[in-house]
């Protein structure tokens, strides 16, 4: 936990970040290379390089820097594995590769073959670094407060995606019952740093601006408390590191002894006589919200105009504040781990020292009175945590393996018959065939007896070469050129074939986009990740309360084809 802090002199409270998941290299050379060979019925050592990227990206992916640099790192390979899903994992077929991942608070070991436990992994690495660079910005100033509450809230919302999009987690770290721990944590630390960026921006020392540090702090202190109730439960009491659940409490109680002091140093700063009407009217406003519960009877110009009231109102919030502050000390007295953070020591110790040494102000010699009980002050906060969900769109990847085509055809779960080679005989009357759409140009129709009919050329063909060029990104209007500016009578064209039984299925697949899980949906502007299906996630599920839908948008250089555009492009030849 002290890894990750900052480097700053200034004395602020410590935050909690979450180490990365460790996982071990794999090799996809052999999988994929067999799958490109049986599959997509191609030479693999073509795509040698292609290969190489992609081992390279997942190698330096397991290691990010800790600053933005290693955050689009972590998502250029997460952005990344949706391509690799649509190409190279089909329902039928299991590429065969074997995912390694270590559970970040434990180390032990989990292993999937499930593409989704990688994406899982990978996006927990994405929320747990967050936490890091959260933990690490110096709180002494405005900026920095804004940095941390950035990427702690960005860190919930990678946190909670994951808990809504994935299930069966092979490991205990990506539980929906430790995400949502995780995920109240880093609303908490978000909800610390809003307090801490109130207490630098106000400085006076107005009656009602003391009453808000004092709501704030009780916020805090609640959010604090909450977490530590989820670390207790059953399952997560021997999981969560004893620092962490002994850090949660050290704050809660904290925040809770800062409540009562900033109550109490509003009671005995403020005067009746020097803040003028308006304030008072501010003050009448603001004080009958400040307390769960008050004593019926008592109403502000009552307690603010007799000095003695507001005195022994304040003794009793400082009284709480002193005691919470010594429990607070207490809790860390008895972690090995907290005692060694100094800075966390010097704040607990100074805290304490103020709200002891203004309640020894006021407790005198004649006063007999038992110290009345203080009220609980309401929580209340000027700004919620915004939980930020994942930016997928903001990395723009390039399938690597584009070559292959484009993937409305060229994909894992469709499914063709070998390549044929056609030999085109030119007359004077055409080709005697129709051509539709681009990217890969479709032979929509023959001409019976034509000459392309008798080559071989059928209806639904997809042309991928001509004369030995590929063509699967060509557009219409290349091919067309390609075809009719050989100088020689006779044309060679490749064409592939889908199989009968998908090929409604993958032109009802053009025409209404792959249609997206949970999980794509929120990627529509990045292009989205198909999901899996269930056959091939047997233990490790991706959620599917709900089917996206619309029209798939362009992703790097693979967009879906729309029959709508494909009749515009529609020509006999």
């Amino acid at each position: 936990m002290e890894v990750y802090q900052t480097d700053s002199d200034a004395i602020s409270v410590p935050m909690i970040p979450l180490g990365l998941k460790e996982t071990k290299e794999v090799d996809f050379t052999v999988p994929i290379q067999d799958f490109i060979c049986e599959h997509y019925g191609e030479d693999s050592s073509l795509y040698d390089k292609e290969i190489k990227e992609l081992i390279e990206l997942r190698q330096a992916m397991r290691t990010p820097s800790r600053n933005q640099a290693g955050l689009e790192l972590l998502m250029e390979y997460y952005n990344q594995l949706y391509y690799l899903d649509q190409r190279f994992f089909s329902s039928h077929k299991n590429l065969g590769v074997h995912f390694h991942w270590y559970d970040s608070l434990t180390g032990v070991p989990s292993s999937q073959r499930a593409l989704a436990f990688e994406k899982g992994s990978v996006l927990f690495n994405i929320g747990a670094l967050h936490t890091q660079i959260g933990a690490r910005q110096d709180r002494s100033g405005t900026a920095g407060i804004d940095k941390a509450i950035d990427a702690f809230q960005r860190a919930a919302g990678a946190f909670n995606y994951l808990k809504e999009n994935f299930s069966n987690a092979p490991s205990l770290d990506m539980s929906a019952l430790s995400l949502s721990m995780l995920v109240r944590l880093m609303v908490a630390q978000v909800q610390e740093c809003v307090f801490e960026r109130i207490t630098i921006t106000t400085q006076d020392a107005k009656f009602t601006s003391q009453l808000q540090l004092a709501q704030e702090a009780a916020q805090v202190s609640d959010v604090y408390s909450l977490v530590h109730q989820t670390m207790t439960q059953p399952l997560m009491k021997d999981y969560v590191p004893f620092s962490w659940a002994s850090m949660v409490q050290v704050k809660s109680e904290h925040f809770r002894a800062l409540s009562h002091y900033y109550a109490a140093a509003a009671l005995f700063d403020h005067s009746s006589s020097s803040d003028g009407e308006e304030c008072e009217k501010e003050a009448d406003k603001a004080f009958p919200e400040f307390y769960v519960n008050i004593a019926s009877g008592q109403t502000l110009s009552q307690i603010l105009q007799d000095p003695e009231k507001r005195r022994k109102l304040g003794k009793a919030h400082l009284r709480r504040a002193v005691i919470r502050h010594e429990e607070a000390m207490r809790v860390h007295s008895l972690c090995k781990i907290l005692r060694k953070m100094d800075i966390l020591q010097d704040v607990l110790c100074q805290t304490h020292k103020r709200s002891l040494e203004k309640y020894l102000e006021l407790d005198r010699e004649d006063d007999f009175d038992e110290t009345a009980e203080a009220p609980e002050i309401q929580a209340h906060t000027q700004q919620k945590p915004d939980i930020s969900p994942p930016g997928f769109s903001t990395v723009q990847v390039t399938d690597i393996f584009q070559r292959l085509g484009p993937l409305s055809v060229f994909c894992a779960r469709a499914r063709w018959g070998p390549a044929r080679v056609i030999c085109l005989q030119k007359r004077e009357g055409g080709m005697g065939l129709t051509l539709r759409g681009d990217s890969p140009v479709l032979v929509a129709g023959v001409v019976p007896g034509g000459c392309a009919e008798e080559a071989g050329l059928r209806e639904g063909d997809y042309i991928v070469a001509v004369d030995g060029q590929d063509c699967k990104w060509a557009k219409h209007g290349e091919v067309v050129h390609m075809l009719t500016s050989s100088s020689d009578r006779e044309v060679e064209i490749s064409v592939v074939t889908l199989h009968s039984h998908d090929t409604q299925v993958e032109r009802k697949a053009a025409m209404l986009s792959h249609r997206c899980d949970k999980e794509n949906t929120r990627q529509r502007l990045l292009g989205g990740a198909k999901g899996q299906s269930s056959a091939s996630l047997l233990n490790w599920n991706r959620k599917k309360k709900r089917e996206g839908s619309g029209v798939a948008k362009k992703l790097g250089s693979t967009f879906s084809l729309s029959f709508g555009n494909i009749r515009d492009t529609e020509a006999m030849y």
